[in-house]
């Protein structure tokens, strides 16, 4: 080996490998794999512990990336220190996470392939920052415009969302993730950041309602109540002091000296902002979050009958107005329960036990759906918009996996179960991808070599979600059963169908000596990181995630628009039972898993150096714990035996085009390409001009395809609206007829409404036109009494408007003839000849009465002057005379002469035959001496006559119609007697016997 140097001799040279083995002893290898005793675990843990101590966290195994938390700040993430591993090669510098990022960003760029970095460790190993540090590098490496760093800031700014969220304070990490979350980096052909996608895992939502002791909730709480302005906090109903809720004092430590909530909430706040929430969106969530922190305080006293009620009534109003339900709604709910069988509801009361899981179930549902909620909202926030060429070159990912880390509890319940199979399946994946594939691919190409033992989880994978035989599928069966199914029940099914799997063990199947550290409600389970206690103590009710339905009713009620999103109505049509949360989440790992396979891997394996948190302290026995389960000697050592260059054919092939052995053939190559070069150079002008032009023409179709589509939606949308309806209406009507005659009722209160429109609108159509018209459309059964009443009113409407239009001589008409209806009507046989002829003033002009007559009546008004015939009293003689008809008197008058005046009061009665003749009788007082007795009259108008005589007289109840003869008054004692005879023609003479004859056609049959 040669060096070249200024007046550098043997001794400097020396000098300088003395002093670079120097600096080596003092900090160790950068890289593993340049570790002479590669095989010693001894030697892996001091190399890493040389480095810890001199703050150098980064070491290389290959190009897995080892990263040992230090529990500090370290000066090693300025912008300076990003500039410096960018674009450089992943060796030349010292190990970094920014050397990760940059060789994942750069084989993004040059293969076109997707990729995506495994960050996986315990709890408290630094995964999360690590997810951040790497965030920031590209924001700040990356090609830059305005919607990108639009895109960077978002990303950035999601973060501090989802950890106020979805982060807290565990034993092990005061900011520890409480779910999982795999991110997706879009990526463009420039290289610059254009969007994103998160996916989000099993949020742990029972720390909502419960944590452990030296636990904390979740850090919105917190955060709200310590940075919250004042008059935000009033509008919340909320008070400062944690130690108010008891959903945050479960843990015994709302206040951390490492943690500043106020600060936090103002960087949590801009975020918000960032992410493009609005004050009235940001306004509704911090109501949610609110409305859970009241829902903890709503207590329950048990009545005589052993059944909840609510006792805290302040804390309804408070839900109430902040989740926007109703208030008496939401207090039934959370102390019944509604159950549907058969199609009939059934609601029965609940005890405090049941009344106080129904809370803290409501409280866990509505924070779980809002943080899903929140999820896509950010994913909105993040999504890519094409611009000016959509598809001109696809977007690549670059994914980025921060997993809850492997969890080891005092008390280890469902959520520690789930979280500590997810990292079997990281670790698994991790398996996959590096010792086994890489050993097969050297044993399938025929390479020497020496197999690397290794611990295959799969073993306790398959133990997990084996179809029918794993842990999740029995507590799925379990849940489902009809039965008394219990945690317990679950436990005992559990050691029968698995008792002989070397990785389970419970009380019952242990030896003596183990059964000591077992209790009888536990089952323990050897990870790849250690043996785990589980309490199933929960995990029935966990893993159905039950909600009872008044409550889901009450919330898909609520206005708050956040939740009305997070309650969809259909789930109370769903008649589908939905997936338990242990199978869900089996689902959505073995989703990830998929996607992580698709993509070209990078690791990041984090470790802590102690449990306490604690900076510059190495815990080696902790260290060589996390060595051994996370593989990292095997990896060591496959790498360290393996090759350092591993390129599949086909992409070596891609990257490596022309190999030229002779200088002639460089020559050829350089002079055929001047050649070409125009051409070249015009077929890229047409091919660039030809996919421009059919990009655009490809954007029109997409658009007119879009404005179709939508069309089309919408008419049919419409087409399909008013089938349902029509569907619904005849449904109603046919339902409403078979009801039609019961009570009013829903199911016919609907045929009711449009039979009494119906019958309305037909009477409308069809009303009588006059008084006289007695028409009236035949009501439905349940209309005749308001038909008869609308008839009644109708008539007197009619009347009415008939009555008001007619002129006062009129009128005076219709009451003469109405008077004469009443005397006459059916009585007298030529009454129905009077009925269409006028009653007229006057029968007599004045000019026709002697003016010595009307001198005598003197200031008498006359009323009414009619010709008439009398018949003397005593041999029947006609003799023409005027009848006059004052106020007061009739007056019988021959030409100049007054013979008779009677007197009204005088009057005692009028008589007049059934016949057709028009004969008459007045019947005068015979004790009046001025009297000469009763007058019999002839008048060619007699109905006429004797109406206006009667009214005038005040007699009309004093007109006698008689059949057969009328006897009147001729003098003092003396009587006179009328016979009334049927015949062909009329005739008026005296008879043999004295009487007084009247022969009269008959003109009607009575």
């Amino acid at each position: 080996m040669k060096f070249r140097g200024g007046g550098l001799g043997a001794n400097g040279i020396r000098l300088s490998m003395e002093s670079a083995l120097t600096a080596r002893d003092r900090v160790g290898v950068q890289d593993f794999v340049l570790l002479e005793n590669f095989t010693s675990e001894a030697a892996f843990i001091e190399n890493l512990r040389k480095r810890f101590k001199e703050n150098l966290i980064y070491t290389y195994i290959g190009s897995v990336l080892v990263s040992v938390n230090p529990y500090k700040e370290l000066e090693i993430y300025t912008k300076q220190n990003m500039e410096r591993y960018r674009g450089v090669s992943f060796y030349e510098v010292s190990p970094h996470l920014y050397a990760i990022a940059d060789n994942s960003y750069r084989s993004l760029r040059t293969e076109r392939r997707d990729q995506c970095i495994l960050i996986s460790g315990e709890s408290g190993a630094g995964k999360t920052e690590a997810t951040k540090k790497i965030l920031q590098y590209y924001a700040v490496t990356c090609p830059a415009s305005q919607q990108v760093e639009t895109v960077k800031d978002r990303l950035l700014q999601s973060n501090p969302v989802l950890e106020a969220f979805g982060n807290a304070k565990t034993l092990r990490n005061d900011n520890s993730s409480r779910f999982g979350k795999y991110m997706d980096v879009q990526f463009d052909y420039r290289g610059a950041p254009v969007g994103g996608h998160i996916l989000n895992y099993l949020l742990e939502k029972s720390r909502v309602v419960h944590q452990n002791h030296g636990e904390r909730n979740f850090h919105i709480f917190y955060q709200l109540l310590e940075g919250g302005e004042e008059d935000l906090l009033r509008r919340l109903g909320l008070e400062k002091n944690p130690q108010q809720y008891h959903y945050l004092v479960k843990g015994h430590c709302a206040r951390v000296s490492s943690i500043n909530d106020k600060n936090e909430w103002k960087i949590m706040r801009r975020a918000l902002s960032v992410i493009g929430f609005n004050d009235t969106e940001v306004e509704d969530l911090l109501s949610i979050v609110a409305s859970v922190l009241h829902l903890g305080n709503v207590q329950f006293a048990a009545d005589e009958q052993g059944n909840a009620q609510v006792t805290t009534e302040n804390q309804i109003k408070y839900l109430a107005r902040l989740l926007a339900v109703d208030g008496s709604v939401l207090r039934d709910a959370l102390i019944h329960k509604k159950i549907i069988a058969k199609g009939e509801e059934l609601v029965s009361p609940l005890n405090l036990e049941q009344a106080a899981y129904a809370r803290d179930a409501l409280a866990k549902a509505v924070y779980g759906r809002t943080f899903s909620w929140l999820v896509s909202k950010v994913n909105k926030s993040l999504a890519y918009k094409e611009e000016k060429f959509p598809g001109w070159r696809s977007t690549t990912v670059l994914g980025l996996l921060d997993i809850y880390g492997f969890e080891v509890f005092q008390h280890n319940s469902f959520e520690q179960f789930c979280i500590n199979y997810c990292n079997e399946k990281l670790q698994q994946l991790f398996i996959e991808l590096t010792l086994k594939s890489e050993q097969e691919e050297y044993e399938s190409e025929g390479i020497a070599w020496e197999p690397v033992q290794y611990f295959n989880n799969k073993i306790i994978c398959d133990l997990v979600e084996e179809k029918f035989k794993g842990i999740i599928s029995i507590l799925d069966e379990e849940c489902l059963r009809p039965g008394d199914a219990t945690d317990t029940t679950f436990l005992e099914k559990l050691e029968e169908t698995v008792k002989n799997h070397p990785h389970f063990l419970t009380h019952k199947l242990a030896d003596q000596k183990t059964r000591k550290s077992l209790g009888r409600e536990e089952f323990r389970l050897s990870h790849y990181a250690g043996d785990v206690t589980y309490s199933v103590a929960g995990f029935l009710d966990k893993n159905n995630d039950l909600l009872f339905r008044n409550l889901k009713e009450t919330m898909c009620n609520s206005e708050n628009p956040i939740i009305n999103q997070c309650f969809d109505r259909t789930e109370l049509t769903d008649k589908k039972r939905p997936e338990t949360a242990a199978t869900q989440f089996k689902n959505s790992l073995s989703k990830l898993m998929e996607i992580l396979m698709s993509k070209e891997p990078s690791y990041i394996r984090c470790m802590k150096p102690n449990d306490a948190k604690q900076a510059e302290r190495f815990d080696e026995v902790l260290i060589r714990h996390q060595v051994k389960y996370l593989g990292l000697m095997e990896n060591l050592r496959v790498r360290r035996a393996g090759f350092a260059y591993r390129r599949k054919y086909e992409v070596f092939l891609q990257r490596t085009k022309i190999f030229i052995r002779f200088p002639k053939t460089l020559f050829a190559t350089e002079d055929a390409l001047e050649v070409r070069k125009q051409s070249l150079a015009t077929k890229m002008q047409a091919t660039w001009r030809g996919f421009y032009r059919r990009k655009k023409f490809l954007t029109m179709k997409r658009s007119a395809i879009t404005i179709q589509s939508w069309w089309r939606g919408t008419l049919g949308r419409r087409k399909a609206a008013k089938r349902k309806w029509a569907v619904e209406t005849i449904r109603r009507f046919i339902k409403g007829f078979i009801y039609r005659n019961h009570p009013r009722c829903p199911e016919n209160e609907y045929f009711l409404d449009y039979i009494r429109f119906s019958f309305l609108m037909n009477l409308k159509r069809n009303l009588p036109k006059n008084v006289l018209d007695k028409s009236w459309p035949t009501p439905p059964p349940s209309l005749c009494e308001a038909s008869q009443l609308l008839r009644r009113l109708c008539m007197q409407n009619m009347v009415w408007t008939y009555c008001k239009r007619i002129s006062p001589e009129w009128k005076q008409q219709l009451e003469q003839k109405v008077i004469a209806s009443e005397i006459f009507k059916g009585k007298k046989d030529n009454y129905p000849q009077s009925v269409p002829r006028l009653f007229i003033n006057t029968r007599l002009g004045r000019e026709e009465i002697n003016a010595k007559v009307l001198q005598a009546l003197e200031n008498e008004a006359l009323k009414y002057a009619v010709p008439v015939v009398k018949y003397d009293r005593k041999g029947y003689k006609a003799r023409a005379r005027q009848l006059l008809l004052t106020h007061s008197s009739a007056i019988v008058v021959e030409e100049s002469k007054i013979k008779q005046r009677i007197d009204y009061c005088n009057l005692t009665g009028i008589s007049v035959s059934s016949l057709s003749d028009n004969l008459f009788v007045l019947h005068v007082h015979c004790e009046d001496n001025k009297q000469k007795g009763d007058v019999v009259l002839q008048s060619d108008h007699v109905i006429e006559t004797l109406t206006k005589t009667a009214i005038l007289a005040n007699k009309i109840n004093n007109v006698n119609i008689n059949q057969g003869s009328i006897k009147f008054t001729v003098g003092q004692g003396k009587e006179g007697i009328i016979d009334f005879i049927s015949g062909s023609e009329l005739l008026i003479a005296k008879a043999k016997n004295g009487h007084l004859t009247v022969v009269a056609p008959r003109l009607n049959s009575r």
